[in-house]
């Protein structure tokens, strides 16, 4: 006689009212996390040790607004959407917020001191020496990047205290040259051979 084995429920699966004594998982996995309030911080230092892309995404306002990305993803390819974080307090969120389209730029190892600029708290982004100009449907593009994309806001998803923002791609140039930039512990990196 052959037997089904019994699913184990992942912990995502346990309902809100068991009981806290039996959702503790194996005290290993859990001395690290035990307190509440720590969990920031350490979502902070596990994602220091996550590699990953550096972008700029940028919106058109009264004035072009941009700031350093490193939550872009692609999200699917029919229709073809990329999805990015912007936190609700930052100086873009507002424009953001607003604009019909968007611009993604992939950046180059070349371009750290550009990705230093848009993530910099009150810099003035688009002053020189950044070179860009006005792209498809008005969005502020920059120059030298590995590759880029202009893309219409399809929504913005409420998630803490940012937004994850969902746009379908329509236009863009994936012709730059050069190797791509990584932000991995705290700083900007090239890859290494």
């Amino acid at each position: 006689m052959t037997t089904t084995p019994t699913p184990t429920p992942t912990p995502t699966s346990i309902p809100a009212s068991t009981t806290s004594a039996a959702r503790t998982a194996p005290a290993a996995a859990t001395d690290s996390v035990a307190d509440p309030l720590a969990a920031p911080a350490l979502l902070r230092s596990v994602f220091r040790r996550h590699a990953s892309g550096v972008a700029v995404v940028t919106a058109a306002g009264e004035r072009p607004v941009g700031f350093t990305a490193t939550s872009l993803n692609s999200v699917a390819a029919e229709p073809p959407l990329i999805s990015f974080g912007v936190g609700t307090g930052s100086s873009s969120w507002p424009v953001v917020a607003r604009a019909e389209h968007i611009g993604v730029h992939i950046l180059g190892e070349h371009q750290q001191e550009l990705a230093a600029t848009f993530a910099r708290s009150g810099a003035d982004r688009f002053a020189a020496p950044t070179a860009w100009r006005s792209g498809p449907e008005g969005v502020p593009l920059l120059d030298g990047v590995l590759a880029w994309l202009v893309c219409r806001v399809v929504a913005r998803v409420p998630a803490g205290d940012h937004r994850i923002v969902i746009a379908e791609v329509v236009t863009g140039d994936p012709a730059g040259a050069g190797r791509p930039l990584l932000y991995h512990q705290g700083r900007f990196n090239a890859l290494r051979d």
